[in-house]
């Protein structure tokens, strides 16, 4: 799914801000990118994505070389990608309806197609009596559920995610792991970064972790492994998180 080669990464002439990153994701796992602020996992993410291109090295995205690929091609692998943003990236003057319809809309969709794909996106995420709140209405994890229901509304094949619960407490920040095992459980590939090793530990799934830009990778990652048995660990936790609408395990 996600393959990287001795990658390294800089902005314009500045020094790397990731160096010698060596690993793979493979289809339907979950990972963690973890480390301190400042340690590049926001820049792992940008590459992943394909918001920016690697400075060196190899980048393989559902088998095809990144580093070879012209902008319609990149923009067809991009349509794959969800992304959760750490600051959200709503549109305030829109309502949770209408910034969650955005990618629906965008991809061409029909009305009718949109209208009940994205209640039914919501109602999954808990937002069902707040369709129609704009983002300055909603609570910080309401905000962060709303960016949720839009990254994944197309039913994407990798799911990445930047601090999705740095602001939220305890309760709101298991929530929202549920939401993303539970679209695990159905295939969809995760990456989740964050600085809070408390969340990691409890998952009990592999971690790529980050130190100054280097890469360690821990358990399944480091030996590209399958990562069944910690998939498992909080399973009991995970079956709490309905199935997201119009899939099934």
């Amino acid at each position: 799914m996600v393959r990287f080669e001795n990658v390294g990464m800089r902005y314009g002439g500045g020094p790397e801000v990731l160096r010698d990153l060596t690993f793979a994701l493979e289809a339907g796992s979950f990972h963690f990118v973890t480390g301190p602020s400042g340690a590049g996992k926001t820049s792992l993410l940008r590459l992943m994505f394909l918001g920016h291109r690697p400075s060196r090295g190899a980048i393989e995205m559902f088998g095809e070389d990144v580093m070879a690929a012209g902008r319609a091609r990149l923009a067809r692998m991009r349509r794959k990608i969800g992304v959760v943003f750490q600051d959200f990236r709503l549109i305030d003057r829109l309502s949770a309806r209408d910034n969650a319809a955005l990618p629906l809309r965008i991809g061409g969709a029909a009305p009718g197609e949109t209208a009940r794909t994205v209640e039914e996106m919501l109602a999954w995420v808990g937002l069902d009596r707040r369709m129609d709140q704009p983002p300055p209405m909603l609570s910080g994890g309401e905000k962060q559920r709303l960016a949720i229901a839009r990254a994944v509304i197309r039913r994407p094949r990798l799911l990445l995610a930047d601090e999705p619960t740095g602001s939220m407490d305890d309760d709101n920040a298991r929530r929202v792991m549920r939401l993303f095992s539970a679209l695990n459980d159905l295939g969809t590939t995760v990456a989740v970064a964050t600085h809070d090793d408390r969340l990691y530990a409890e998952s009990g799934r592999p971690r790529l972790e980050l130190d100054g830009g280097a890469l360690t990778a821990r358990g399944a990652a480091a030996a590209n492994a399958d990562n069944g048995a910690n998939m498992d660990a909080d399973r009991d936790a995970d079956a709490e998180a309905p199935a997201p609408p119009g899939q099934s395990a």
